[in-house]
């Protein structure tokens, strides 16, 4: 398996997570959109120190070869899966009072 294949897989799974298993639809709501920019900064600022760097080599063969900021595209794949993944796992689970804040007044 690639790692461009992997990538997409993660985001149709964590897609399917969001909106079908937990149904927290985070990727329905303009603020996790409004939001994402601010992850995907770090991310890309993250991304370029290691791979310009050469911290992080990627295989050639693995990935479509199309970079931003030295990383492959793929990581901003990832990246998103995992973000939304963990959003989904933390809105499912976290305590609601009754007007929808958390619970203890933070």
């Amino acid at each position: 398996m690639t790692y461009t294949v992997a990538a997409l897989l993660g985001v149709a799974g964590a897609l399917v997570v969001d909106l079908f298993v937990l149904r927290t639809r985070l990727v329905r709501r303009l603020v996790f959109w409004a939001t994402y920019p601010i992850v995907l900064t770090f991310q890309l600022l993250s991304n370029g120190i290691l791979t310009g760097r050469d911290v992080v080599r990627y295989d050639p063969d693995a990935i479509i070869g199309l970079r931003i900021v030295y990383a492959p595209v793929e990581d901003l794949f990832f990246g998103f899966a995992l973000v939304l993944l963990t959003l989904s796992i933390w809105t499912r689970l976290r305590p609601t009072g009754s007007a929808g804040t958390r619970k203890g007044g933070w």
